[in-house]
């Protein structure tokens, strides 16, 4: 079991003195979906990267490529339904409170880091989604498509597609921001900030 925090005390309708207890980690179906969303970035950085090489920069569009497209669009569309399952999940089990050993901006960076991700890992996503409804590209290796979030409109997809890219490429700078910020943690100041999104170890 995680290790407590104990929270301020209140009397229950008997007259007696109740301590809440907070966990100190997120709880394992928090955890899961942090993990889970890590995996399919990771995956979906990569293939993006050689998908727009190959089909941009090499004018390669074979099996191979559409695949990969149809790769990367499966797996974005997946994300976008996992953030949001995450923020439903949040809201209603709130997150155990800040590590203490945080000086007041680091509680505010982290924060809004955060949120900046959150809100990053639902533009980008969303953003892909509007550029191939517009551009008429929603097919997942043939055998289904996508439902369309506008009409067809090839030339306002180099519009949606160029959001896409560039806030693609702020949410991996704020991805390296929060993982070299979490490695401090563990190994330089030797917190519980990155342990708290771990699963407890024996002994």
């Amino acid at each position: 079991m995680p290790d407590p925090i104990q929270k301020p005390e209140r009397l229950n309708g008997a007259g007696a003195k109740v301590i809440h207890l907070a966990p100190r980690t997120y709880s394992p179906v928090a955890q899961a979906l942090h993990w889970v969303t890590v995996a399919f970035v990771f995956m979906l950085v990569p293939v993006g990267l050689y998908m727009s090489y190959r089909g941009n920069e090499l004018n390669i569009w074979d099996a191979t490529t559409n695949g990969l497209y149809s790769a990367h669009k499966l797996g974005g569309f997946l994300v976008l339904l996992i953030v949001i399952g995450r923020l439903v999940y949040r809201f209603q089990n709130p997150p155990p409170a800040d590590e203490p050993t945080l000086e007041p901006w680091q509680r505010m960076a982290s924060h809004a880091t955060h949120w900046s991700l959150y809100g990053l890992l639902i533009l980008v996503p969303l953003m892909g989604w509007i550029g191939i409804s517009l551009y008429g590209a929603r097919s997942i290796f043939g055998l289904f498509d996508l439902p369309a979030l506008w009409s067809v409109n090839q030339e306002a997809s180099k519009t949606a597609f160029l959001l896409h890219d560039i806030l693609g490429k702020i949410m991996g700078l704020l991805i390296v921001v929060h993982i070299a910020a979490a490695l401090y943690h563990h190994f330089h100041r030797k917190d519980n900030v990155l342990r708290r999104m771990l699963p407890p170890t024996k002994g």
